[in-house]
């Protein structure tokens, strides 16, 4: 029990029930979650941890009465204030009323088209008892100072492309809160925000938890945030429940890296911000790029040797996924250049450089099996039989570490993190030279991440692919980067061996990135 043991008084009866509730894929197959039992109490935080692919979000979603496309529901039951969430009737008055959900992409939920006063207004007239027009402005007023936004007209009138990636995502949280909900359902809600923004999240959230007696179902892969927050939490293993009790905190990661091809600890070549590229590598020059009229990235120059894996860090905003599709040539650059000089190795097929998009289920076809998405590129680039496609769509699963029963599945099927792992594997399967990966270890559990990165390790050093990671884990990019590069509103502010940066940092924007982390920070004068 933690902090919040205090709310015990407030438990006053069961608020939702999960009797031997079982899922699986419609066309047959092994369930995703088997058999799950657990209760929610009023006031009560319950936490919910387990790998990528354990049921976590098909547990979350039943709380909803929903379940991915292609899964059903095949036995249990669900109760949320005793009543049926997967019955039409009872979902009406239950979701956005009595439970409200708050997932891994909360700004996916804003309509691109409408104003944020009124999506909030719209929230508040069909969730809440809010008659005239007065009400529902008082009540849109409350609810965004209460997720610390402004509530002046002028921010009102804002449409989600003008917001930050933080306020996006607490103008979710103010429409997920619009009808006073009693039960909140959390899916990773801070996974895709750079460690200040997420630290903030994680702040904001905990004080909508301790408000009142509302209570929460919470899906985290933050052992930290779990034990600060939640009253217990129950650990999902293989769709089956599996232990329960609050998760120790892991210690620091320190920077530290994986000996290199040369042999010893740190000897793998390090890029720098624009120097000179002596075995082959990705080199880019000025490179500067636009969305609409405003300038994106300015004058941005770095070089990665071949075989050298180079994080990419900022906060949200900073330009970093913009970056990352300039380098596989997604984003049209408004001067400056981006080259891959070849290193020697034998010739692939494909591109030089490919993307793993942070946007998985964006980036996959919803309507194609996953046998389809990795063979269409093996066949197309290398003109092999469709028997080899398959038998290497087969080893790319494995490789990624997915069964080979993945491959008749569809996107929606599968959880956040398979998704991921998909998107690698199709990435893989185009044979590149340059691997650029947009934040691929967010929807990850951290053993699940874990086990991506020492891929990318061994795809480095055998057969020799090349690495820029974006990723706002510092964790990461401390241990598994040979040079950190530090993006501030579109430019490298701070560059250099990741044992330095991220030790010894030099410039302020990385020192606030570093705070969260709870990193010893430099005292010295800079």
């Amino acid at each position: 029990m933690t902090g919040r043991a205090t709310a015990g008084a407030l438990y006053a009866g069961t608020l939702a029930e999960v009797g031997g509730l079982t899922v699986g894929p419609a066309a047959g197959g092994p369930p995703v979650l088997r058999d799950a039992c657990l209760s929610v109490r009023a006031g009560q935080v319950l936490g919910v941890v387990g790998r990528s692919g354990s049921g976590k979000s098909s547990l979350a979603h039943g709380l909803l009465g929903h379940v991915r496309p292609g899964l059903e529901v095949r036995a249990g039951t669900v109760r949320v204030a005793g009543l049926d969430p997967f019955d039409r009737a009872d979902a009406r008055r239950l979701r956005g009323r009595v439970v409200s959900f708050l997932g891994q992409d909360p700004a996916s939920s804003l309509d691109p088209a409408l104003r944020i006063g009124t999506q909030i207004a719209e929230a508040v007239r069909l969730r809440s008892t809010a008659a005239g027009g007065g009400d529902v402005r008082a009540r849109v007023e409350e609810l965004l100072r209460s997720v610390r936004l402004p509530a002046d007209r002028g921010f009102r009138r804002r449409l989600p492309r003008e917001l930050s990636g933080g306020q996006a995502q607490r103008v979710a949280l103010a429409l997920a809160l619009a009808g006073r909900p009693r039960l909140l359902v959390l899916d990773e809600p801070t996974s895709g925000l750079d460690p200040v923004l997420a630290d903030g999240m994680r702040g904001l959230l905990a004080e909508t938890l301790r408000a009142g007696d509302r209570a929460a179902l919470l899906v985290s892969h933050d052992p930290a945030w779990l034990g600060s927050v939640a009253d217990d939490v129950i650990r999902l293993e293989g769709g089956r429940i599996a232990g329960r009790g609050i998760p120790a905190a892991p210690s620091p990661v320190q920077p530290s890296r994986a000996p290199s091809r040369g042999g010893s600890p740190g000897a793998a070549p390090r890029a720098t911000a624009a120097g000179p590229v002596a075995a082959g590598g990705l080199l880019v020059r000025g490179l500067y790029a636009v969305h609409g009229r405003s300038a994106v990235l300015r004058d941005v120059s770095l070089t990665v040797p071949a075989g050298s894996c180079t994080a990419v860090v900022g906060a949200s905003g900073s330009g970093k996924t913009t970056l990352a599709r300039c380098l596989a040539g997604l984003h049209p650059r408004a001067a400056g250049s981006v080259e891959w000089r070849a290193d020697g190795a034998p010739r692939r097929r494909g591109a030089p450089v490919q993307l793993v998009a942070q946007d998985a289920r964006g980036a996959l076809n919803p309507r194609e099996s996953v046998g389809t998405a990795l063979t269409r590129p093996l066949r197309g680039v290398g003109g092999g039989s469709a028997r080899g496609a398959s038998e290497e769509a087969v080893r790319l699963l494995r490789l990624v570490g997915l069964d080979e029963d993945v491959l008749g599945r569809r996107p929606g099927e599968l959880s956040g993190g398979q998704r991921q792992r998909v998107a690698l594997a199709r990435t893989l399967a185009a044979g590149p030279r340059v691997l650029v990966c947009d934040e691929i270890t967010s929807a990850l559990d951290r053993e699940t991440a874990g086990r991506v990165l020492d891929l990318l390790d061994g795809l480095r050093r055998t057969p020799g692919l090349t690495v820029v990671m974006v990723t706002h884990d510092l964790a990461a990019a401390a241990s598994r980067a040979d040079q950190v590069v530090v993006l501030d509103e579109g430019r490298v502010v701070e560059a250099g061996p990741a044992d330095r940066v991220l030790v010894d940092p030099e410039h302020a924007v990385t020192r606030k990135l570093l705070a969260p982390e709870g990193r010893p920070l430099p005292t010295g004068p800079k």
